[in-house]
C-alpha cells in the first residue's frame, strides 16, 4: 500500500478571525500634557473616574475572553470541517485510482491532469506523493486531492467544499454576534454593579467634604454599616469609620466649645468685681498697671465669648443698607489710629453694619499691632482692603488661616482678633483673604456680596 503523505501547506479557508491592537506611537510628552486644550483636559478628568476604569477593564477582559473562545471554536470547527472534506477527497482519489488501474471509466470530478489543479499539489503528485489542498482560484470552494498515476501522470479529483465554507462563515458570524451580545450584556451588568459602588463612594466623599467645611452633623448613614445583620463590604466599613470619626470629632469640639463658653462666663463675674475694685484704688502707677491688666482680661473674656457664639453658629444678622466709605471712616475714628482711608469707589451693600465694623476694626488693630505704618484702608466697591507695610503675615496664616492663641515674634495680643474677623465675615457671607504684598506688607481683603 502506498503511504499517505502530508502536504506541506495548511488548508486555506475563508472567514478566519484576526484580532490585534496596534500601540500608539505618538505618545504625549509630560510638557505637552500640561498644555492640553480644555476639551482634552475634561476628557482626562472624566476617564480618571473609577466607573470609567472599571468599564474599560471589563470591556478589555470581555473582548479578550470572547476573542480567545472564538479563535478556539473557529479553529476546532475549521479543522473538523477541513478534515472531513480531506477524507472524502482522499477516498474518492482512492476509488478513482482503482478505476484508472482497472481501465474503467473515472467517476465525475476525477481525471488526469485536471485544469485548475493547484501547482503545489501537482508538484507533490509528480514527486510520487498523495495530498489534498483547498483551491485558491476556483469559482467556488473546492477541495482537491491528487496522486501519481502510471506514465508519470497526475490523477486528481475535486470535491465541492462550498457547504463546509458556508458552515465556517456562518460560525464566524455567530461568534461575532454572540461576542457582541455577551460584551454588551456584561457591560450593562458591570456598569450597574460598579455604579452602585461608585455612587456610595461619591456620597461618602461628599459627607467628608461637608465635615471638613464645618458641618459636623453630616453623616453617611450607609444601610450596610448601620445594620449589623447585613454583610459588610469595604465601602460600608469606610462609611462607618467616617461616621464614627465625625461623631467623635463633634463630641470633642462641642466639649471644647462648652469649656470655652463656661470659662468665659465664669470669668465675667470676678472680672466685673475686680474692675470695680480697681476703680477705687488711689491714683498712681500701680493702679494704672492693675487697670490695664484688668482691661486686657475683660477684652480676652469678651473675645472668648464671641468665639464661642461663632462656633455655636448662633449669630443672627441684622441686615441694612450700608455705605462703605462712611463706615470705614467711622471704624478708623473709633480705633484712634493713624490710618488712611482711600475711597476708590463707594458702594452700598446690604449687610450687618455692626459686624462689618467689628471685622474692619480687628483688621486695622492687627495691622497697627503687628505691622508698620502707613496703614491704608481702601474701599473699591464691595471690596475692602486693609494693608500695612510691615513684615507681612506668617506663612502658616496665609496658607491655613489664623489660628487661635498663636502669634509670631513675641508680639502683643492673644491671637484672637483675626480669628474673630474671619468668623464674623463668614456670618456676613463675605470672603476674607490674607496675603502678602509683593513689595512688603500684609494685605487683608474682604469681598462683600
Amino acid at each position: 500500500m502506498k503511504r499517505r503523505p502530508r502536504t506541506g501547506h495548511r488548508p486555506q479557508t475563508a472567514g478566519r478571525l484576526r484580532a490585534g491592537l496596534r500601540p500608539r506611537a505618538d505618545r504625549l510628552s509630560r510638557s505637552a500634557r500640561t498644555d492640553l486644550p480644555p476639551r482634552l483636559r475634561r476628557l482626562r478628568h472624566w476617564t480618571a473616574a473609577l466607573a470609567w476604569k472599571a468599564a474599560a477593564f471589563i470591556t478589555v477582559m470581555c473582548c479578550g475572553l470572547t476573542a480567545l473562545l472564538g479563535v478556539l471554536v473557529h479553529t476546532a470547527v475549521t479543522n473538523q470541517t477541513v478534515g472531513e472534506a480531506r477524507d472524502r477527497a482522499l477516498d474518492r482519489l482512492t476509488g478513482a485510482a482503482a478505476a484508472f488501474e482497472a481501465g474503467d471509466r473515472l467517476p465525475p470530478g476525477a481525471g488526469i491532469g485536471l485544469a485548475g489543479l493547484p501547482t503545489e499539489l501537482r508538484t507533490l503528485a509528480e514527486a510520487g506523493e498523495r495530498g489534498t489542498m483547498v483551491g485558491d482560484h476556483d469559482p467556488s470552494p473546492t477541495m482537491w486531492a491528487a496522486g501519481p498515476a502510471s506514465g508519470g501522470r497526475v490523477l486528481a479529483v475535486r470535491v465541492d467544499y462550498a457547504q463546509g465554507a458556508r458552515t465556517i462563515d456562518g460560525l464566524d458570524r455567530a461568534i461575532l454576534g454572540s461576542s457582541a451580545l455577551a460584551i454588551g450584556v456584561t457591560l450593562l451588568v458591570g456598569a450597574f454593579a460598579v455604579t452602585r459602588v461608585t455612587r456610595r463612594l461619591h456620597g461618602t466623599a461628599q459627607v467628608a467634604r461637608r465635615i471638613s467645611a464645618g458641618d459636623l452633623d453630616a453623616r453617611v448613614n450607609d444601610p450596610r454599616a448601620t445594620d449589623p445583620t447585613r454583610p459588610q463590604d469595604e465601602v460600608a466599613a469606610m462609611a462607618g469609620a467616617l461616621d464614627t470619626m465625625a461623631s467623635s470629632l463633634q463630641s470633642k469640639l462641642l466639649s471644647e466649645q462648652r469649656f470655652t463658653a463656661d470659662v468665659a462666663h465664669e470669668l465675667r463675674t470676678p472680672l466685673t468685681g475686680l474692675h470695680a475694685a480697681a476703680e477705687l484704688l488711689p491714683p498712681g502707677r500701680p493702679t494704672e498697671l492693675v487697670r490695664d491688666r484688668v482691661a486686657a482680661l475683660r477684652t480676652l473674656t469678651e473675645d472668648l465669648l464671641e468665639i464661642s457664639r461663632l462656633d455655636a453658629r448662633s449669630e443672627r444678622l441684622d441686615l441694612d443698607a450700608v455705605r462703605l466709605v462712611p463706615l470705614a471712616e467711622r471704624v478708623v475714628r473709633a480705633s484712634g489710629t493713624d490710618t488712611e482711608v482711600r475711597g476708590v469707589r463707594d458702594a452700598v451693600v446690604e449687610t450687618d453694619g455692626r459686624r462689618l465694623e467689628r471685622v474692619l476694626g480687628n483688621l486695622v488693630a492687627n495691622a497697627h499691632r503687628h505691622g508698620r505704618a502707613p496703614v491704608v484702608l481702601t474701599v473699591d466697591g464691595p471690596v475692602v482692603t486693609v494693608r500695612d507695610h510691615g513684615d507681612g503675615f506668617p506663612e502658616y496664616l496665609v496658607e491655613h488661616g489664623p489660628q487661635r492663641f498663636r502669634t509670631e515674634g513675641g508680639s502683643k495680643g492673644h491671637g484672637l482678633g483675626l480669628t474673630i474677623a474671619l468668623g464674623q465675615s463668614e456670618v456676613l457671607g463675605a470672603r476674607l483673604v490674607f496675603a502678602n504684598a509683593a513689595d512688603g506688607g500684609a494685605v487683608a481683603t474682604l469681598f462683600l456680596r
